[in-house]
C-alpha cells in the first residue's frame, strides 16, 4: 500500500505543481461543488495509476485542484463503495493519496436515509458522529507505521471546531442545519422498514454507505475531518415504498446549494 500510495503521489505531482490543503470528496448528487473551485487541474481517475473508476451514476470520476479564495483544494468528483465490489484499501486508497499530496483537512459528503422523526427530506445534517457497521474494516491487516498507528483514537472523529464553524456559518446565512449520528451499512439496497428501525434503535439519526471508511483513514492518518449529509429519504412507512436512485439524487441536487455554501464558507474561514 504505501508502495502504491507514494507511486500514484509522484504521478499526480509529475502533471501538476499543486500543493491542496483541503480534501473533499463529493457524494452521491452533490457534484456540482466543482463550479465553485477556481480550477487549474483536472485528472480523470482512469489516467491515474492504482486509482479504482467509479461506477455508480452521480458520480463523474475525476480528481479537480484548484483554489477558493486563497484555499487550495483538491476535490474527488466521485468516491468509491465496498458495494460496487473494491476492497477497503482501493474504497479509501485516494484519501491516503490526498494526504500525501499535502491536504491537512479532509470534507465529506453524502446522501443518507433519515430515521430521525425531526428530520424531512431536503434536511441538511453536520455529522457529529458515525456507528461503523460495513462488515468489513480499512485499517484490517498489518498495520504500516509510516501511515498512522495500529489503534486508532476514535473519540473526535468528525472535528469539534469544524462543526462549530459550520454552525456558526449556516446561522448567519439563514441555513437549517441538524446535527446527527451517521451510521454506514454495506449495501447496495436501500434499507428494510425493518433495518431502519435497528437504524434508530441503535442510536443513530441517518443512514447510508459511505463515508466511514473514509473518515476512518483520514483518522489513521490524523487528519482534521468533517462530515455533511443531505437527507434524501426517510425510514418510515410512508417513503420507503417509492424510494428509487433517482429520487435520492434529485433531494440532494434540490438541497445543494446550500451545501455548496456551506462548504465553501468552511474553506475560506476555517
Amino acid at each position: 500500500m504505501w508502495e502504491q500510495v507514494q507511486e500514484t503521489v509522484s504521478f499526480i505531482q509529475s502533471k501538476i505543481n499543486f500543493t491542496p490543503e483541503y480534501g473533499v470528496i463529493l457524494g452521491s448528487g452533490l457534484g456540482s461543488f466543482t463550479d465553485d473551485i477556481q480550477i487549474e487541474f483536472t485528472l480523470p481517475y482512469a489516467e491515474i495509476p492504482n486509482f479504482p473508476v467509479s461506477t455508480v451514476q452521480g458520480h463523474k470520476g475525476a480528481l479537480v485542484f484548484g483554489t477558493i479564495g486563497t484555499k487550495k483544494v483538491v476535490a474527488m468528483q466521485g468516491r468509491f463503495h465496498y458495494y460496487e465490489g473494491y476492497s477497503m484499501q482501493e474504497v479509501t486508497f485516494p484519501v491516503r493519496v490526498m494526504k500525501y499530496l499535502g491536504i491537512e483537512k479532509l470534507i465529506v459528503s453524502n446522501a443518507s436515509g433519515g430515521v430521525n422523526p425531526n428530520y424531512k427530506v431536503g434536511d441538511i445534517v453536520l455529522i457529529t458522529d458515525h456507528i461503523n457497521m460495513v462488515p468489513e474494516h480499512p485499517l484490517r491487516g498489518k498495520n504500516d507505521e509510516r501511515f498512522g498507528p495500529r489503534f486508532v483514537n476514535m473519540s473526535e472523529a468528525y472535528s469539534k471546531k469544524m462543526i462549530a464553524q459550520a454552525k456558526g456559518i449556516a446561522l448567519k446565512n439563514k441555513i437549517e442545519v441538524k446535527e446527527g449520528i451517521y451510521l454506514g451499512l454495506q449495501g447496495p439496497t436501500f434499507e428494510t422498514l425493518a433495518e431502519y428501525k435497528m437504524v434508530k434503535i441503535l442510536g443513530a439519526d441517518c443512514v447510508g454507505m459511505s463515508t466511514v471508511p473514509e473518515v476512518i483513514v483520514a483518522r489513521h492518518m490524523d487528519l482534521e475531518t468533517f462530515g455533511i449529509s443531505v437527507i434524501t429519504d426517510m425510514g418510515n412507512e410512508e417513503s420507503i415504498e417509492t424510494i428509487s436512485h433517482e429520487e435520492v439524487l434529485e433531494a440532494a441536487r434540490k438541497a445543494e446549494p446550500k451545501v455548496r455554501m456551506l462548504i465553501k464558507e468552511l474553506i475560506l474561514s476555517y
